[in-house]
């Protein structure tokens, strides 16, 4: 699935539909530069399911938890994740095991200790500087049923 996402309320309103898209349980991987909108488009998905606060880029606390009405999110930022073994101390397996949504920043820094995603999304700025290109790829079954569900959106 593709898309170009105009500005950054477009963003905020995919994300919402991503958020809505996805079930109880899944792990997405967000890739994308510094400041292509990974976190605004965790924003929406988070306001899709209950969240009323801020959401900030777990950036220095690597992970931040949310319990919502549809259930618990986390988001992860592994930007300044020095190796993927720093994973467990982070009781991030724990994490897994459990009925949630991870949403991870920078999983090629988990690399090797993360688990394959259900979904693979793609940030990249389009050309005009303010649009972002948008690219998900399914990886598991609940990734296409996650992808389907977005599609029938």
């Amino acid at each position: 699935m593709k898309a170009v996402l105009p500005g950054e309320a477009a963003q905020v309103a995919f994300g919402g539909r991503l958020g809505r898209a996805v079930g109880r349980r899944g792990l997405v991987f967000l890739h994308g530069d510094l400041g292509a909108g990974k976190t605004t488009l965790v924003r929406g998905f988070l306001r899709a399911r209950g969240h009323r606060g801020a959401v900030k880029s777990p950036t220095y606390t690597l992970i931040e938890p949310y319990e919502l009405p549809d259930g618990r999110v986390y988001h992860l930022d592994l930007y300044r994740l020095a190796d993927p073994e720093e994973l467990e101390y982070l009781g991030l397996r724990e994490i897994l095991a459990e009925e949630a949504v991870l949403l991870v920043e920078w999983p090629e820094r988990g690399h090797g200790w993360l688990p394959p995603p259900d979904l693979e999304l793609h940030l990249a700025y389009a050309a005009d500087g303010s649009a972002r290109r948008i690219e998900l790829d399914a990886r598991t079954s609940a990734g296409k049923e996650m992808l389907s569900r977005l599609s029938g959106e």
